[in-house]
């Protein structure tokens, strides 16, 4: 297929991008940079020169396509309510060429927020009350599932490792340099699950070729990691003591990253096993963390 992705030159969009062309898929990746273009050509990729707020340019790029991958977000914590507007505006024009077609549209969501303190399947209704930016974007994606798209969502734990990692674990990493020490709440058992992102590249891949309409797939390699444990390896790759702190004390510390810390998240990929037959292969976050270059 030549498949339309956007955020193609990203974290996750450029590992997706390297997957569909060691497949065979042909790809167009949207470009908002003369430096994005180049990545994308020097990966063997053609550049579509847009960006995730121009939605004629992202309906230019699906109509020129057999299918579509939607990894871009604007990874802004400090204006979530309009990245998550910009997102739904994407998917709304994305979703409104598809229509009909039959073509596959593969858009992402996250795990976290989804379920607490028992693991989130992919059955897992995103609550009406959530404060899941993605939340607006999952219902639309099913929307289009029933307007003839082959429309499918893959959800990514809080932590998506791997070489240019730039995420919630690094963040992590950054505060307890600074404090000097690494922290955990209370006793720590609250658990984040994890995936390598070429796993998870590998699901969007598989997502693409044959998930059905309305399919909700977890990237999940590892259910769910107890945040000490994290904690302890931050620590050890640092050099640096481990402690507990406590919820009140956590927000001074943790800043932005407080609620995500605190919370119990695990989540499973059963479903998302058996119904597309996705094994993760690569290597497991803690050890990614020892071996990978993440106390550089």
């Amino acid at each position: 297929m030549r498949v339309f992705v956007t955020g193609a030159t990203g974290f996750v969009g450029s590992a997706v991008v390297r997957e569909l062309l060691s497949a065979g898929h042909q790809v167009l990746g949207l470009a908002r940079s003369d430096a994005a273009a180049d990545a994308l050509l020097k990966a063997g990729a053609t550049a579509h020169r847009g960006e995730l707020a121009d939605t004629a340019s992202l309906a230019v790029g699906a109509q020129a396509c057999d299918g579509v991958i939607h990894t871009a977000f604007h990874h802004d914590f400090s204006a979530h309510a309009a990245a998550a507007e910009m997102d739904r505006r994407a998917i709304k024009a994305l979703a409104c060429v598809l229509e009909g077609s039959g073509r596959p549209f593969v858009s992402t969501s996250v795990t976290m927020l989804l379920a607490h303190a028992r693991p989130a399947t992919e059955d897992t209704a995103v609550p009406t009350d959530s404060a899941n930016p993605r939340a607006g974007a999952e219902a639309l994606m099913m929307d289009a599932a029933g307007r003839g798209v082959r429309a499918s969502v893959v959800r990514l734990p809080p932590s998506v490792h791997g070489a240019g990692d730039y995420g919630f674990v690094p963040a992590l990493v950054a505060i307890a340099r600074r404090k000097g020490f690494s922290a955990y709440i209370g006793e720590g058992a609250n658990r984040w699950p994890a995936v390598h992102r070429l796993d998870a590249a590998r699901l969007f891949r598989l997502a693409l070729e044959s998930a059905l309409p309305g399919a909700h797939l977890h990237a999940v390699a590892e259910e769910g990691l107890a945040l000490r444990t994290i904690a302890e390896a931050v620590g050890t790759g640092l050099g640096v003591p481990v402690r507990s702190i406590s919820a009140d004390e956590a927000p001074a510390h943790f800043e932005w990253l407080t609620r995500f810390v605190a919370a119990d998240n695990p989540a499973s990929s059963a479903l998302t096993r058996s119904s597309l037959g996705w094994q993760p292969q690569e290597p497991e976050l803690l050890a990614d963390m020892r071996d990978g270059g993440y106390f550089a």
